[in-house]
């Protein structure tokens, strides 16, 4: 059962890291062919440590922009309101009514 899991396993690393069956073969000079080799396994390394990183700030990403949107929403729906419906900010109030002339308010 593990065999053919196993030949699997063996096919990839040497496909990746053995330089006689890699795609790497085709370049002529053995340093050169390690530089590249090297610098691609780097470039992984940081790509994954990156990945792992974001993943664990990602639910203070997530909360941070959860808060961000609702303040917008509550933004827009605050401007939406006083252009529909300004009086729902009037109601309540402590100002009296500038209806009247100054000086004369209703009672």
């Amino acid at each position: 059962m593990f065999t053919p899991i196993r030949k699997f396993v063996v096919y990839c690393w040497n496909f990746l890291f053995n330089n006689e069956v890699s795609p790497l073969r085709h370049i002529p000079d053995v340093a050169t062919r390690h530089y590249v080799l090297q610098a691609l396994g780097f470039m992984w390394a940081i790509s994954f440590a990156l990945a792992v990183g974001s993943y664990t700030f990602m639910a203070v990403n997530v909360i941070g922009h959860a808060v961000l949107i609702a303040a917008a929403a509550v933004t827009v729906a605050t401007w939406t309101a006083a252009t529909a419906k300004p009086e729902l900010f009037v109601l309540g109030s402590a100002r009296p009514e500038q209806d009247s002339p100054k000086g004369q308010n209703k009672p």
